[in-house]
């Protein structure tokens, strides 16, 4: 199955390891397997791959090594950059895993200077129209709203097959991979806090409420939402505060990387599928170009609320307002053009007999239509 980073990780591998993160099921392991004929795949939960890898045999005339989820061992870190100053890239080191990984950008590590990464998130109708054009966007788009984007539910395109993959999935990483990175006692509490949040897509969250909703305490909730983001069940917007009078300066709002997680109307379901595709095409910006981005939303203390505000390298590039059926401008846009006069607004319909460009920069388009030809860098 081919995929939208395939190209720029075969690049890649010629000159760095390469480590691919992202949710568990999305088709990192696939992928992999897609990069060279001959290659050879290791994966340390297996008792037997792992005493291989542990005593570093491997077939070293292959053109590819794939470690899968060596985050598991102990000091995988140091480990791997042992093996690439002794060996470079011969063969080519790719490593993947669901979690983890992915807070190797973020700190600084043994490996600084001998990897790239990449984060490979689930389908969105970009990737769909781009190499499944045998299905139309219409139909990826009513399938992606319910079922998400995750391959095997999304191919099948069945509610029936939807809810039993989903119901595995989500036991696997909770009581499987999350275990591998925290000592959590109280599995059935993020269980719970898990169902709240399908319940609370695109709301301000407040961790007073859900930890009395739970009973327990807010520094227990944080820890425990940071914990559901390092395994990419769920991720954050923040609110936009620089230099707005009034601004909200503190809660954030969640999102799910499965789109069949929510629980909603058709509106709350389209804002969260807006967000993965937002999420996930600055993702690959910044793992293509090395661009800083930034996925916010703006809110100030009178209520005035915009969904999405976007930036590259710091620069302001886009207000985004999500509607299922409403044709009418926002007039939350106006509480905003003192500070984005001149930066494009667009607000996206689920439904809508007419698209509309209100002038040069504000746009009220069609949201299945613009999501599979989102550009962030040129519009």
């Amino acid at each position: 199955m081919y995929r939208y980073i395939f190209e720029n990780v075969k690049k890649d591998l010629k000159k760095k390891i390469v480590l691919i993160s992202g949710p568990r099921q999305a088709g990192k392991t696939t992928l992999s397997k897609m990069l060279f004929k001959d290659f050879e795949y290791l994966n340390y939960d297996y008792d037997e791959d792992r005493n291989r890898i542990e005593k570093k045999e491997w077939d070293r005339k292959k053109d590819l090594v794939i470690f899968d989820e060596i985050h598991k061992m102990n000091k995988w870190k140091a480990w791997l950059k042992g093996i690439y100053d002794i060996d470079g890239v011969r063969p080519q080191i790719l490593v993947t895993g669901s979690a983890q990984l992915d807070t190797l950008r973020k700190v600084g590590d043994s490996l600084a200077g001998r990897y790239f990464s990449y984060r490979l998130h689930p389908l969105d109708l970009k990737e769909i129209k781009k190499y499944y054009s045998e299905i139309k966007n219409d139909e990826a788009f009513l399938r992606l709203l319910n079922h998400g984007g995750f391959p095997e539910p999304f191919f099948d395109g069945t509610e029936n097959f939807y809810k039993r993959w989903r119901r595995t999935h989500n036991d696997i990483i909770i009581k499987q991979d999350l275990l591998s990175i925290e000592k959590v006692t109280n599995i059935t509490g993020i269980e719970n806090l898990v169902r709240l949040m399908r319940t609370r897509v695109g709301s301000n969250i407040s961790y007073t409420n859900l930890a009395r909703d739970l009973e327990v305490d807010p520094k227990t909730i944080k820890s425990w939402l940071d914990i559901l983001e390092r395994l990419f069940v769920i991720f954050k917007v923040v609110p936009y505060s620089k230099k707005i009078k009034n601004s909200l300066l503190k809660a954030p709002k969640y999102y799910f990387y499965d789109n069949g997680q929510v629980q909603g109307d058709d509106g709350i379901k389209l804002e969260n599928l807006v967000a993965c595709a937002l999420l996930k095409e600055l993702h690959h910006i910044q793992d293509v170009t090395g661009d800083d981005v930034g996925l916010y939303y703006l809110r100030n203390k009178k209520g005035e609320e915009i969904d999405f505000f976007i930036t590259i390298d710091n620069k302001p590039i886009k207000l985004i307002e999500v509607k299922w059926s409403d044709d009418q401008l926002s007039k939350n846009f106006k509480a905003y053009d003192v500070y984005f006069s001149k930066i494009s607004k667009l607000q996206l319909v689920g439904k809508i007999d007419r698209e509309k460009t209100l002038s040069h920069d504000t746009e009220i388009r069609l949201a299945s239509k613009w999501l599979s030809e989102i550009d962030l860098k040129k519009q």
